[in-house]
């Protein structure tokens, strides 16, 4: 196992809204790491130019060692993630038999069709139906067995028939049944809608969703007032893309304000763009998205930071319009 982080201040564990599961403050997302491409910024760098099935595996498992000995408790994967869910399942595998687990999130309604290729016209592919569930639930199950928490509708939108289909909202509300919770991710300039739309629906009188996965971060709020009915009706909230694919995480990308307040208090950007998460009520846990341990303590460093009412309202000026942020997003090239 890894040594501690030089941001090792245990992190006070919380649950995920009213469902009972144990989370930290900040959790790990494997997006990065499972699969060659993706639209992180600055990823030759990173990466070192060794994007092989071992070498990602071994960073993977380097980055969950690190991360536990943190104290994060929350790790975050999706059936898309090339093979994160295989590189999370064989590093569970080699726990020692009394170490904690920690809770385990995944997601369905994509498939990665990128066959490891940094070129591949194609990476992933979006299916909400409901043969596409039962499909990739029992891959998920196959990997991760009952070490599976969360099961979340990856990147649900009002035109995807997710959040219509009945037979399918039935079978996530019988999720429970096998010990796993169902929840919905978010994704676009409409992902307050989406979430909305997803708080009315309703099996037999219940909703079918305890969770929600939201981007928020210093450019794009939008989906805020959503999240915190969310929060209010008890649904866990986590945060993904806290420092925009890169863009809130390097000191020559980020915008003036945010590198003016990381020089002030002698921090990096990254972990300023993640407290100023961290400092919403509403938040249960945001994700690193870290490539590297280096990455990993930088964001954890967002613990130690509690901004002021004048740095918030400097960081609050950075919003963009949500379609100008999205579009911006889109031509981000899988690198």
């Amino acid at each position: 196992m890894s040594e501690p982080t030089r941001y090792a201040r245990p992190m006070q564990e919380r649950l995920l809204g009213s469902t009972g599961l144990p989370v930290s403050p900040i959790g790990i997302g494997l997006a990065a790491v499972g699969r060659p491409a993706y639209i992180t910024l600055g990823r030759d760098e990173d990466l070192k130019g060794d994007r092989s099935v071992d070498a990602l595996r071994a960073r993977t498992h380097e980055l969950l060692d690190a991360a536990t000995a943190a104290g994060i408790r929350y790790v975050d994967v999706a059936r898309s993630y090339g093979l994160a869910e295989s590189f999370l399942g064989s590093w569970l595998d080699r726990l020692p038999p009394a170490a904690p687990i920690p809770t385990i999130g995944s997601k369905w309604g994509y498939t990665y069709v990128g066959d490891w290729r940094l070129d591949a016209a194609v990476h992933e592919v979006k299916d909400h139906s409901l043969a596409a569930f039962r499909r990739q639930l029992a891959e998920s199950v196959a990997i991760l067995g009952d070490r599976l928490a969360l099961y979340q509708v990856h990147s649900a939108t009002l035109e995807s028939g997710a959040l219509e289909d009945r037979r399918l909202l039935a079978e996530l509300a019988g999720l429970p049944e096998r010990g796993i919770l169902a929840g919905v991710s978010v994704s676009g300039p409409r992902q307050a809608d989406v979430v909305r739309r997803a708080l009315e629906v309703r099996i037999d009188g219940r909703s079918p969703f305890s969770s929600v996965q939201a981007t928020w971060n210093l450019l794009e709020p939008s989906v805020e007032p959503a999240l915190v009915v969310a929060h209010d009706a008890g649904w866990g909230i986590i945060v993904k893309e806290a420092v925009a694919n890169g863009r809130l995480a390097r000191r020559e990308l980020c915008p003036p304000a945010l590198a003016a307040i990381a020089d002030r208090r002698i921090v990096p950007p990254d972990a300023v763009a993640i407290a100023a998460v961290l400092a919403k009520p509403w938040v249960d846990v945001v994700l690193s998205g870290a490539v590297t341990v280096e990455q990993l303590e930088s964001n954890l460093g967002a613990v130690e930071i509690e901004l002021d009412t004048a740095e918030l309202a400097a960081l609050a000026g950075l919003q963009e319009p949500a379609d100008a942020y999205w579009a911006a997003r889109s031509r981000q090239a899988w690198d």
